[in-house]
């Protein structure tokens, strides 16, 4: 695996402008012709609470950060579409009419499914014929499989870009939706809300608070001049972690219908509560147990966690974070040596109030609450940790929060 070292992480990075200039002349190297492309950002996400609840009706905690994905995007005469990705070799081609039914595995997949939403979209509206022909880049500085949700940036991103093309004019939620569908239907993965809402409801400086049982949302402010976010990236890939994630969402599945039974009142498993599991646990394959009760104890730590921030004590919401790490470790079994070094080396460094893995685990980063100014002892403290270990750094950056998917103008 190739090791990708981090700046320090007070070192300037390029600016989201600079980093699409140079997306617009890898758009013009590949695609001949006249015609200036449009240019689109849609951010990735970390969640900080809420881990494996969304696909059982819980509440989470996440916020879009400054990277993500890029898309440079021009119209042609005809109802030809090319899709082309910085990441990934492969390129798509089909016509309008023809657009292709079934996936193949590779990246394309995602824009494909949206594509496929859209078409439905325009087509209920009667408006099919505005989406034309098209040349589309994908790229960006989001790490793939590193748990940031590469899959809902693009997705949703597919969408408003669609959406803007095609002149549709769908609300913000529309578009969620259609990257939703497009993830679980078209590309299979059996994935909660709480992915695209985070992208596309996105705010800078603010936590995103999604129940997931009824989708009504809030937003809670965490101040970024005080408090930054870091995460910490293992470099463990989880490519191959979808059929695991799947796993998960059977096993929760199998233990609320065994649940529901002894608790009629309850609509997912975000609703039972932990003296049912207790006393009904022995008729429960143990397994199924420990995800149920990883369910239950995450729901009640996600509430106390969203209590300390009204009460302006991030250092409450740090401490659940922590504590449902050792959750997903024990309970759910979704994380890995590498990730658990990580959270084990960061709670112990000055600053921080909380860390855990983020994103489905297998791999993939940590996330890390902790204080402004601490933000270089702490990667300092990480690498060290970590290097002679595992034989390569932890990537670890700061990031900055997000407005969610735009346009931009160079």
């Amino acid at each position: 695996m190739r090791t990708r070292v981090m700046p320090s992480p007070g070192a300037p990075r390029p600016s989201l402008e600079a980093e699409l200039a140079l997306h617009r002349a890898e758009f013009a190297r590949r695609f001949a012709g006249d015609g200036e492309p449009s240019f689109f950002f849609s951010p990735g996400r970390v969640n900080l609470m809420g881990a494996h609840l969304d696909y059982n009706g819980g509440p989470v905690m996440p916020t879009a950060i400054d990277r993500g994905t890029f898309v440079a995007v021009r119209a042609r005469s005809d109802r030809r579409v090319r899709m082309q990705s910085t990441l990934d070799g492969r390129a798509l081609e089909f016509e309008l009419d023809r657009v292709p039914a079934s996936k193949s595995g590779a990246w394309s997949d995602y824009p494909l499914g949206v594509l496929r939403e859209m078409l439905e979209l325009a087509e209920l509206r009667g408006g099919t014929a505005r989406l034309a022909g098209l040349e589309i880049l994908f790229g960006g500085n989001l790490p793939v499989g590193a748990g940031l949700s590469s899959s809902a940036s693009i997705c949703v991103g597919a969408a408003f870009v669609l959406d803007r093309m095609g002149e549709l004019r769908s609300e913000r939620l529309e578009l969620v939706h259609a990257a939703l569908r497009a993830e679980r239907g078209f590309v299979g993965v059996q994935c909660g809300i709480m992915d695209p809402f985070a992208v596309g409801l996105a705010r800078p400086g603010q936590l995103l608070w999604l129940d997931c049982r009824d989708t009504t949302w809030s937003w809670m402010p965490l101040d970024p001049r005080v408090y930054a976010i870091a995460i910490a990236d293992t470099l463990v890939r989880r490519e191959l972690a979808q059929g695991a994630f799947n796993q998960r969402v059977l096993e929760c599945r199998a233990a609320f219908e065994a649940l529901r039974v002894h608790q009629p009142d309850a609509r997912c498993l975000r609703d039972v509560r932990m003296e049912v599991l207790d006393a009904h646990r022995a008729e429960l394959e143990p397994v199924i147990a420990r995800r149920a009760e990883h369910v239950i104890h995450e729901v009640a730590r996600t509430f106390a966690a969203r209590a300390a921030l009204q009460r302006h004590d991030p250092q409450g919401l740090g401490i659940q974070m922590t504590r449902a790490h050792g959750s997903l470790r024990e309970l759910f079994d979704v994380s890995v040596p590498e990730l658990d070094l990580l959270v084990e080396t960061a709670v112990d460094a000055p600053g921080v109030l909380g860390t855990r893995l983020t994103g489905a685990g297998f791999g993939g980063c940590t996330v890390i609450l902790l204080r402004r100014g601490a933000e270089t002892e702490l990667a300092e403290r990480l690498v060290r940790a970590f290097e002679p270990r595992f034989g390569r750094k932890p990537r670890v950056e700061v990031f900055a929060g997000d407005a969610g998917p735009r346009e931009i103008a160079l």
